[in-house]
């Protein structure tokens, strides 16, 4: 009797696994459409910011003729390829940043379903630590959010909004200090001392690491300044780290700003190899780069494989 129970026992075992896995898939494939639409609305949001106008009314339109977009060309990314990225009435040019905002969008998203599907439904996690996984997950849906939304902006028009990096170094600060609370309460439960995982302490390693950050940057900003007498970073890139640093920590954001640093540096010989910086000898010190960009890229990077490259760094220079 009990060699059949157990025989039956793992016969079920390839069915749980195959639900599990297509559980995981779906709703992988679920929040990266609800992503696509969310990058869709940046869109917007991308286009109107910038003019001052509303993200309610009016109603998406050609930025061309002005012809108000039927429901069917607004679908992301499938209206663009179904369009080849031109107005269906004036042929106006659709340019790349709209699919490409709305791919960046679902596919972060995508991936962090994936990753938090892929131990959601382990049973032996405690409920604790299943709620800091969806705390965890629902933040960096917010943070690659925000990111895209600073990359692009500072790519197109040289500006990092307060209300959007002061808001974002907001909530990524309260999604620490909740994390470190849920600590607490989990070794408290187990009857273990939490001084180590406070909810202060978390507060104030948070806080160094912001401070930190943004303070690299304003230094950064204040030599520049002394030596040229004119602004060579603003305010809103040290913002920005204050940013990283909140949701990052601080190797994390020193992570972002070495890939932003060398893309950065790409960027500027890019431009100085351009034919035209060539023939002008002096107009590349006119040129002004998006560090804010570069940045962000950093600070998607250090997200998905920072653990990762930090591990390969220690290890390579010998202190792990």
């Amino acid at each position: 009797m009990a060699g059949g129970e157990r025989a039956r026992g793992t016969a079920r075992l390839p069915t749980i696994y195959s639900t599990t896995r297509m559980i995981r898939i779906l709703g992988t494939i679920l929040l990266a459409l609800l992503g696509l639409a969310f990058g869709s609305f940046l869109n917007v949001c991308l286009t109107r910011w910038p003019k001052g106008e509303s993200i309610v009314k009016p109603r998406s339109r050609c930025q061309s003729c002005g012809r108000t977009l039927a429901w069917w060309e607004n679908v992301p990314l499938a209206s663009w390829l179904a369009l080849r990225g031109r107005c269906r009435t004036c042929r106006a040019v659709i340019g790349w940043r709209y699919p490409l905002v709305e791919l960046a969008v679902g596919a972060l998203w995508g991936w962090q379903a994936w990753q938090f599907l892929s131990a959601a439904f382990d049973p032996g996690l405690p409920a604790i630590v299943v709620a800091q996984s969806v705390l965890a997950s629902a933040g960096r849906l917010v943070f690659y959010w925000l990111l895209v939304a600073l990359a692009v902006l500072d790519a197109e028009n040289l500006w990092l909004p307060n209300w959007l990096t002061l808001p974002g170094i907001a909530l990524g600060f309260a999604v620490t200090l909740i994390r470190a609370a849920l600590d607490s309460h989990a070794l408290m439960s187990q009857s273990v001392e939490p001084m180590r995982f406070s909810v202060a302490h978390e507060a104030l390693s948070a806080g160094v690491a912001i401070a930190v950050s943004a303070g690299m940057l304003l230094l950064v900003r204040w030599v520049y300044w002394l030596v040229r007498r004119q602004e060579g970073i603003g305010l809103g890139d040290v913002k920005l780290m204050a940013l990283l640093a909140a949701w990052l920590g601080l190797a994390g954001t020193m992570l972002a700003l070495s890939v932003g640093v060398l893309l950065g540096a790409v960027a500027a010989l890019s431009l100085l190899a351009a034919p035209a910086m060539r023939r002008e000898p002096g107009k590349w010190m006119q040129s002004k780069l998006p560090l804010g960009t570069f940045l962000c890229i950093g600070g998607v990077v250090s997200a998905l494989w920072g653990d990762r490259l930090l591990a390969a760094y220690l290890q390579w220079v010998g202190l792990s």
